[in-house]
Order: C-alpha cells, then structure tokens, then sequence
C-alpha cells in the first residue's frame, strides 16, 4: 500500500526507481515500529504519512539545483525532509540535525544504509559546518533567520503562506504543493554579508 501511494503521490513530479521506493518503504516501516514508543509523527494515517512527509518531502528535493550539494536538514526529527532528500539525491551528502537524542538514535538506524547521509546530535547553533543548502519541514522562520544564516545561504522550507518576515533572507514566491492549498515550499537566499563602503 505505501509503495502505491508514495508512487502516485510523488509521479507528477519525479521518477523513482524500485530501489528508492523501497529504501523509502524501509524507513517507514522503521518509523512506524519506533512511533509506537518515541512519538516521531502524529499523524496516524499512510494516505497522510505519505502526503505530508515523504511527498513534500521528495517535492522539496526536486526542487533543489542539480549537483552534489550539501544539505543540512535543521530538526529532522523523525529525518524528514533529509532521508527522502538523500534517498531522491543520492549524489548529495546530507547530514540530518538533531538535538533530541532518542530522536537522533532512530536516525543513525533509519540512515544505515544511505551512505550519503551522516547524524549530527546536537543544537543547529552549536553547528560549525558550513552547507549549500539548509532544509527543513519543523522550524520557524524566526529560528531560520537567528541560527540557520551560519550554516547556509540558501534555504529551502516547507511551512505555510504567509510571507517569511526578517533580514537575512530573501524569498522567492511560494511554491503550492500540489496536493495543499495551505501548504508551500519558500526557497531563501542569504543576504549578502557585505556591508556597503
């Protein structure tokens, strides 16, 4: 049933092979066993699972430029949107983020086949790496603008309408999901750093 959904949910934006579906598969299966006694999601239903995590999740990815980037995915959580990103990207290294420390042991077993994907337990202001891209589904944008500014100057996030307020960041239009019309992705490119003379 997953496989089905995910594969229509995710085919009027991207082709993903049988491999990718079932790595996908994996990691829900894994999500649903630990959401018994950890609480990573609530929502309950696979229609919605599918839809609102892995579907915008896969969404955001395709929308990233082509290349091997690297990508932060700021409070991942349960490792949305960087597992599907890493699954959808595999040229790209992404290092899931976060402080939650049983959230982060579900993300060191959920990740043990992406190569590309590494766990980092700790606070996103204590990050010293620097990204291309910071991704994420779960953060404010007034964190964005306070911690994530430090790890990248382009951001890609899933939240809802309303226009991201402060300075550090430009936005693009809103990008409405396909399947949401309260839901979009805003893509942000720092401000630059230099101060006029």
């Amino acid at each position: 049933m997953f496989a089905d959904l995910l594969r229509e949910g995710a085919g009027s934006f991207v082709d993903l092979t049988d491999a990718q579906v079932s790595h996908l598969e994996k990691h829900f299966e894994l999500l649903q066993r630990w959401n018994k006694v950890l609480n990573l999601t609530t929502i309950r239903t696979v229609e919605e699972i599918v839809e609102r995590h892995y579907c915008e999740s896969l969404f955001l990815g395709s929308c990233l430029p082509d290349g091997a980037l690297r990508i932060a995915d700021v409070g991942s959580g349960a490792g949305f949107p960087g597992i599907p990103v890493a699954v959808l990207r595999p040229e790209c290294s992404v290092a899931l983020i976060e402080s939650h420390k049983r959230k982060s042991v579900f993300l060191r077993e959920a990740s043990r086949n992406l190569p590309s994907v590494c766990i980092l337990a700790e606070r996103v202001e204590n990050v010293r790496e620097v990204f291309d891209w910071a991704v994420s589904r779960a953060v404010a944008f007034e964190t964005i603008e306070e911690t994530v500014s430090a790890l990248a100057d382009h951001v890609a996030l899933l939240a809802g309408g309303e226009r991201p307020s402060g300075t550090r960041f430009t936005w693009n239009d809103p990008i409405q999901l396909l399947w949401s019309n309260r839901r979009f992705l805003w893509l942000g490119r720092r401000v630059s750093r230099e101060t006029p003379a």
